[in-house]
């Protein structure tokens, strides 16, 4: 249901840095017993009657073109939706916990981006919000993981893969996203010393 190249992204080794640290922090963790993988157990774990109502929700608001209804339709599944926000057509919000995202005043979730607040791993599951500030922007076909706050005015690239917080007003790119570096070029460097 979700992909697991977190585990491999943000890993919180020696090497990983605060930003993992603080994503993995904020997850809730539950072990799954047996011996399969944790997306066996998810009718144990959630309603199917639940996750079968939320998917019919999400479809709508995949496809339909109003901005209004797919606000309104956000909200009655429990997600809390700022005033002004921007939902891209085939753009995906958690189908089991939903509830769990917090999207600011004027956000733009853009085309076929997806919103994750779980993820089903071998054996254990892990659930976290996801937080986007007041006038972000989720470029087309990104990705953002459970844990992960977008703070205002960031800006997410298309197609990224978001696997730690981004603070306000940063511009993250790529698989997984990291800081673009708008600087400037070596002739402009020298003449601001």
């Amino acid at each position: 249901m979700s992909p697991t190249a977190s585990d491999d992204a943000d890993d919180s080794g020696p090497t990983a840095d605060t930003e993992n640290v603080r994503r993995h922090d904020r997850l809730q963790r539950e072990p799954t017993p047996g011996p399969t993988n944790s997306l066996w157990s998810w009718a144990s774990i959630r309603s199917p009657l639940r996750v079968v109502g939320n998917y019919l929700i999400v479809w709508l608001i995949r496809v339909s073109p109003s901005l209004r209804l797919k606000n309104w339709l956000l909200r009655r599944l429990g997600a809390t939706i700022g005033t002004g926000v921007s939902w891209g057509l085939e753009a995906t919000p958690d189908v089991f916990w939903p509830e769990l995202i917090s999207v600011g005043d004027h956000a733009i979730v853009g085309y076929d981006a997806t919103l994750l607040c779980h993820e089903f791993l071998q054996s254990e599951y892990r659930l976290g919000e996801v937080v986007i500030g007041e006038r972000a922007m989720i470029g087309a076909g990104a990705t953002v993981l459970p844990g992960v706050e977008i703070g205002a005015g960031a800006q997410i690239a298309a197609n990224s893969l978001v696997v730690r917080d981004v603070p306000a007003g940063e511009t993250v790119a790529g698989v997984p996203a990291a800081p673009i570096d708008h600087g400037s070029t070596d002739s402009e460097s020298a003449t601001d010393h």
